[in-house]
């Protein structure tokens, strides 16, 4: 990856050079530069509703992100690492940021924004000491096509900025259902420019996935086929990377279950069987019933933590054996599809970092070029065509949303082959090549050597059409990489 991270650091730095008069461009491309050493910077989107904040709590382990309907969720709000937490406010007419006050109430973070109009502020900075925050900056943004214009307009301007390359990296889109207005606002967020649309950089999250069974054992299993059902769906395959299905509510409440939630649960599954289920009817049946332990307070807030689904999952597996709240929470984030969410960013995005920092610089480029014409430019704009047009890995993630989009065809099994080979499940050699994570070099070694003998073939056939052969050479020539280096690739991951 260094060579590609190199080539564009130089461009950034000669750009530099040219502009280093233009307060405004060179601020932007110094920026870029510095963007190259922080924290991946990936934005959860969707529309109101749709369970941001509680996935970002989710994935944070924390309840730092405020899930109610307050002003706050109307502004960008960015969460990074820090050794202390606290909250600064960035102002829209580029004032000096200023502190606010955080406090807790009820578990769950406040913050306080001293009477400013939230029109005013360009975004919230949560600092919060988290290790996943270490490696990716999150961002939770206004929900889409909400009742206030203005909250819309700003999750559209930071998602799909007119003509600027977005501050995020990558972003995972949330959505309920896979409605016309999901599909429109995937297609506006695919880049204009330079690395031309390409669905690298997002991922879809069916993300209230026990609902989609109302509250029924196995709703996490429908969730997962109508997951899987849209992987497949051609639309849908050229706009994102991949669609998971996760218990946003679930995997948030059980990365941050107490001890006295763990024992009203014990006493609910204790009841008789049968009377549990009457109980989880509905809510309303759940809150009000007469029942002294656990009693009717202590019931509605297990289910506004846990949701019908959560509570009948959890006291299933108590019943089970599941004796302390350590292990039922392990449980419950597994089966609530956040680990598998985990993965997936893990090998679309983290691994991939260095690809979309590079992404978002020659974008960064390109618009100062574009904005600011001068004279050396052209010899810039030559090297970002050059770059994009050589680096294998923006070839590889051009022939992948090719064959996603079902411009390239090839036999079914071939085609799973090619996307795999091309790094669609994550760019570690044993990814690519579809073995277990203990494989060794050996092993390693005669798999790339058989699937390079296997793409040549195909490559040189007379009866593969012209594009496919194309795309079948682009393939060659990722299984040489991983001939040419299983040490860097094992180092790296």
């Amino acid at each position: 990856m260094s060579a590609l991270t190199d080539q564009t650091r130089a461009l950034l730095r000669a750009a530099l050079e040219v502009y280093g008069d233009s307060p405004q461009a060179a601020g932007w491309l110094r920026h870029h530069l510095e963007r190259f050493d922080e924290p991946l910077r990936v934005a959860i989107a969707g529309k109101v509703k749709a369970g941001k904040s509680t996935l970002l709590n989710a994935l944070v382990g924390e309840r730092i992100a405020p899930t109610d309907a307050g002003e706050c969720t109307r502004i960008v709000t960015w969460y990074a690492d820090a050794p202390a937490p606290g909250v600064r406010m960035r102002m829209r007419n580029g004032g000096p940021e200023r502190p606010l006050t955080l406090t807790r109430r009820d578990g769950a973070l406040q913050i306080d924004l001293q009477g400013t109009p939230v029109e005013n502020v360009d975004r919230l900075v949560v600092d919060w000491p988290s290790q996943h925050l270490r490696r990716t900056n999150l961002i939770d943004t206004p929900g889409i096509a909400s009742l206030s214009a203005d909250t819309s307009a700003r999750a559209g301007e930071f998602l799909t900025p007119e003509d600027a390359p977005s501050p995020a990296d990558a972003v995972v889109y949330l959505m309920r259902h896979l409605h016309a207005g999901d599909v429109r606002f995937l297609e506006s967020f695919h880049d204009r420019g330079v690395a031309r649309a390409t669905p690298v950089n997002t991922i879809a999250v069916l993300s209230r996935a026990d609902e989609i069974g109302v509250g029924r054992l196995d709703a996490l299993t429908s969730a997962r086929r109508i997951a899987r059902r849209y992987r497949g769906d051609d639309k849908l395959r050229g706009l994102c990377q991949t669609v998971v299905a996760v218990a946003g509510l679930l995997a948030e409440t059980a990365r941050t279950m107490r001890q006295d939630e763990f024992v009203a649960l014990g006493e609910l599954a204790a009841l008789p069987r049968a009377d549990v289920e009457a109980l989880l009817l509905s809510a309303d049946r759940f809150g009000r019933t007469e029942l002294d332990r656990p009693d009717s307070t202590t019931r509605i807030r297990l289910l506004e933590r846990f949701g019908l689904f959560g509570v009948r999952l959890a006291t299933t597996l108590i019943r089970q054996g599941v004796k302390d709240p350590t292990a039922l929470a392990d449980d419950l984030v597994r089966r609530s599809g956040l680990d598998e969410l985990r993965r997936v960013l893990d090998t679309q995005f983290s691994e991939r970092r260095d690809l979309l920092k590079s992404r978002s610089a020659l974008l960064a480029v390109d618009l100062v070029l574009t904005r600011e014409p001068r004279p050396a430019g052209a010899r810039l704009r030559a090297e970002v065509e050059r770059i994009l047009a050589g680096a294998h890995e923006f070839v590889e993630l051009r022939a992948l949303s090719d064959l996603r989009a079902g411009k390239i065809v090839f036999p079914p099994e071939a085609l799973a082959d090619a996307e795999r080979l091309l790094g669609g499940d994550g760019g570690s050699a044993v990814a690519r090549l579809g073995l277990g994570d203990g494989a060794g070099p050996g092993e390693l070694h005669g798999a790339a050597t058989e699937a390079l003998r296997r793409w040549r073939r195909r490559a040189e056939s007379p009866l593969t059409g012209r594009a496919s052969a194309e795309a079948a050479r682009i393939v060659v020539r990722s299984c040489e990489g991983l001939l040419a280096a299983p040490a860097r690739h094992h180092a790296h991951h």
